[in-house]
């Protein structure tokens, strides 16, 4: 993997710039199929937001009512009664509040949790499309961030924040018409304090959301690195690399560290300057109340309203004070799904899918020209045909081209220009599926799964049988090391199947690619983590399954490929010398250098 190009990257991704109402506008996207579902909570809440703010009128009319036996001299026979009716009212605002609130709240988590599953889904779809030239150029650990933290924080406050954001704007609203309606004066104080919450708050949001956004990628990087470095344990170890492996590790969790605090302090002084400019608003209201109600303009129960709805007032700026840091790492880890969403897919498949009518496994490659980008070519001018069923090697040193031509006949990357044919059909006229059903491949790099030893070989075809994956396991010579294993072929890998030998490992997956039955078999290596004796017990295996299918073999240890058919010399992504082993021998050129070279340090050790 390319370290440069992973950096450079993740800065691109870092210095882009965020738009917060695009973001927005994509999560809300996601909640189309539940629309009327969420109208259903706008509704409920509101109504739940309105009975909830009629209730402190409701009280100060019944303070007024039982203190008019002091004040107006009213007989207390008749105040009793209204005091009463009102409790009862009041008793019945509160109930239609609580009702409708829970039926908010239990939409809202239904709806949340469906979006959720569809995000996940569309995630899960996308890593299906994304050419390998994402994964080449992304951290595994950045994008398990991305799929798994990153929609579990959004999925943790979808929820809270759509029914408090809706609670907060209709409370807003119908607390300052009831203000307007008990005193104007008042409400115009009140309401230049919460301007200016409102307004410090907005600024000091704006500072901390490029932390949040730093904090997430700076997550990524550090799932990126611990991924990587517990990979390479082992090596780690060997090399004596402990101390500056946690080196490394400090730099980079401290980055994250120090854009988790400034994120987390400046978001968390909204609460207490939103309180304190609060508490000034309420001592300035207090004081003008005391005269409005000497002089006879306002009630003792309509004061106690106006103070219980300016409190009121306060609670949605605290409340969005409370979860601005949590909703601001929200939204960026939205934006960082939504970057993953919108990456660059594979090329769509053609409109009119085309396959050979019969698969005989001829490969031609007409004037390939391919390159991992456009301005750094790495092959030129290819040209080659592979008659069915022929062995073909391919040799050359490191960087000549070999695995990408792996690459290009499975269409894991597409060529710049000219064609690759499978029986006279254009892969870019296949789909990828069909094309891929009928090669099977064997790479250097083994991947097994957690399951058992049955399960991974049949993972090549998995309609077989239990006798076809031991037949194809016989044929790779692998039934014999199997039935050693306790509980043999039901024997559970462990991750990475680390609790197998690297050599047995590559002899599984040899097994599956038989199974596979393919017309077209790659080997890229296959024979590199095997003993001399197991390998040429893998040739002759690989003799009898080569003599069904054609065969592209890559290999850098010459004595695996003597007796292949064609031998294609590359260097620099070019074909330099093709032929018979023998008549590259004769020759005394590039390919003959090399198998001497080989040759002379097999002797030698």
């Amino acid at each position: 993997m390319n370290t440069a190009h992973k950096k450079s990257s993740s800065a691109a991704l870092k210095n882009k710039p965020k738009n917060i109402t695009s973001t927005l506008r994509k999560l809300f996207h996601f909640t189309a199929p539940y629309r009327k579902s969420m109208i259903a909570v706008v509704i409920f809440a509101v109504i739940s937001t309105v009975f909830n703010s009629l209730g402190p009128y409701v009280l100060g009319l019944a303070t007024d009512t039982i203190t008019s036996i002091v004040t107006k001299n009213a007989p207390i026979e008749q105040v009793i009664p209204d005091f009463m009716r009102i409790l009862v009212i009041l008793s019945a605002i509160y109930v239609m509040f609580s009702v409708f609130s829970y039926l908010s709240q239990y939409i809202m988590s239904w709806v949340s949790e469906k979006t959720m599953f569809d995000l996940r889904n569309a995630v899960d779809s996308k890593l299906k499309r994304l050419p390998l030239n994402y994964f080449d150029t992304h951290s595994y650990g950045d994008i398990l961030s991305r799929v798994t933290n990153d929609i579990d924080t959004v999925a943790s406050t979808f929820q809270q924040s759509i029914v408090q954001i809706l609670s907060a704007i209709t409370t807003v609203v119908i607390i300052f018409i009831m203000m307007i309606v008990i005193n104007p004066m008042l409400t115009m104080i009140a309401m230049s304090v919460v301007v200016l919450c409102i307004v410090i708050s907005a600024l000091i949001m704006r500072n901390s959301q490029k932390f949040f956004n730093s904090q997430q990628d700076s997550i990524g990087k550090v799932n990126g690195y611990v991924e990587e470095m517990y990979n390479g344990h082992e090596v780690i170890l060997a090399f004596g690399q402990e101390d500056n492996t946690i080196r490394n590790f400090k730099v980079i969790n401290n980055n994250l560290y120090q854009n988790a605090w400034k994120a987390q302090f400046i978001s968390g002084v909204i609460m207490p300057i939103s309180q304190a400019i609060t508490n000034f608003g309420y001592v300035g209201i207090a004081v003008l109340s005391g005269f409005l109600c000497i002089n006879g303009e306002l009630s003792i129960g309509m004061i106690q309203s106006f103070i219980q709805y300016l409190r009121k007032l306060s609670q949605p700026i605290t409340q969005v004070a409370q979860m601005s840091n949590t909703f601001q790492a929200t939204l960026a880890a939205a934006e960082r799904i939504f970057e993953f969403l919108e990456a660059q897919e594979e090329p769509k498949e053609t409109a009119n899918p085309k396959f050979p009518e019969k698969v005989e496994g001829c490969i031609q490659f007409d004037h390939v020209k391919f390159g991992y980008t456009k301005d750094k070519i790495l092959i030129h001018d290819f040209n080659l045909t592979i008659s069915p069923g022929q062995k073909a090697a391919v040799v050359g040193p490191t960087g000549a081209g070999k695995t990408t031509l792996v690459n290009l006949i499975l269409r894991f990357y597409d060529v710049l220009a000219g064609h690759i044919y499978i029986d006279g059909v254009d892969i870019k006229d296949m789909k990828r599926d069909k094309l891929r059903s009928m090669i099977g491949i064997v790479l250097q790099d083994t991947w097994l799964f957690c399951g058992t030893v049955m399960e991974n070989i049949r993972y090549g075809r998995l309609s077989a049988t239990d006798e076809e994956v031991i037949n194809a396991a016989k044929a790779a010579h692998a039934d014999s090391f199997i039935k050693t294993f306790p509980h043999g072929y039901n024997m559970i890998l462990h991750e990475g199947a680390a609790n197998i030998a690297q050599g047995e490992r590559q002899l599984i997956t040899i097994a599956r690619a038989i199974l596979s039955e393919p017309k077209i078999l790659i080997l890229d290596e296959a024979t590199s983590s095997v003993d001399t004796r197991t390998e040429e017990a893998i040739q002759r295996a690989m003799n009898t399954l080569t003599q069904k299918c054609t065969s592209f073999i890559i290999a850098h240890r010459l004595s695996t490929i003597k007796d292949a058919d064609i031998i294609i010399y590359m260097e620099n992504g070019d074909i330099k010398e093709t032929g018979s082993h023998d008549q590259l021998i004769k020759k005394g050129g590039r390919y003959c250098a090399l198998y001497e070279s080989q040759f002379k340090q097999n002797n030698s050790v």
